[in-house]
């Protein structure tokens, strides 16, 4: 009888060592993240000039912390800058915007404005650069967009009422601002990522759940920060 309860003790239902199934989950993650952060890393030593974000990875006045947020981006440029199919519709691109986005306003703030451009990277991207007469670079024509814009500030929209409704309902406040589809787009990111955080939580891999608890959090601030930024500053001019 005690045999038997040392053996069950050992291994799992399915019949694994015990332990073996918590490592599955987690154990493999931690190897491929670190397995991914060698190869970046050996590429940002041989190759810090041919990426924009290098730049910006590289750069004394960035912090630590800032520079572990910008190593995914600069990792995604190396993917993206090689192939066509995955090129951005904005100047700068989504991924050097985020970057520039948390070098010049840290990442309590770059990280919400990253998300909000991501958000307004969709299919309505350039009839509402036409609505709000914003420029096309003149190189390649994409859509020209900052992290510190040059638009105007617009007193049609009040930014303060559009930040609330989005608190209270993602994507409202950017609806009510004049960007139905933006909204529809924010409303989707949060409710997938909140989703994917609640499916996580109901599993034992504490990893899981914390890359899609960030991830919602990241997207329902950036919805907050985006529906006040497109009152303010998106309107016609």
């Amino acid at each position: 009888m005690k045999r038997k309860l040392l053996i069950s003790s050992l291994y799992n239902e399915e019949g694994l060592p015990a332990g073996r199934q918590g490592f599955r989950g987690g154990g493999y993650f931690i190897l491929f993240f670190l397995i991914g952060c060698g190869f970046l890393f050996g590429s940002l030593i041989f190759a810090q000039s041919k990426y924009p974000a290098d730049s910006v990875l590289v750069s004394s006045n960035s912090t630590l912390i800032e520079k572990a947020i910008i190593l995914p981006i600069a990792g995604w440029q190396r993917l993206s800058h090689n192939t066509r199919l995955l090129d951005c519709q904005f100047y700068p691109s989504c991924s050097q915007y985020g970057a520039i986005a948390i070098k010049e306003n840290g990442i309590i703030k770059g990280i919400p404005m990253t998300a909000d451009r991501i958000v307004r990277c969709n299919p309505s991207a350039f009839f509402n650069q036409l609505h709000i007469r914003g420029g096309f670079h003149e190189q390649d024509g994409r859509l020209i967009d900052h992290p510190t814009t040059h638009l105007n500030a617009s007193t049609k929209k009040s930014p303060v009422v559009a930040g609330l409704l989005s608190a209270i309902l993602p994507g409202s406040g950017r609806m009510y601002a004049g960007r139905w589809f933006d909204g529809f787009m924010g409303f989707l990111m949060v409710y997938i990522t909140a989703s994917s955080a609640m499916d996580a939580s109901k599993s034992d891999h504490s990893y899981q759940k914390s890359f899609y608890y960030s991830m919602a959090g990241i997207f329902y601030t950036g919805e907050i920060y985006g529906a006040y930024r497109t009152a303010k500053f998106y309107q016609r001019q």
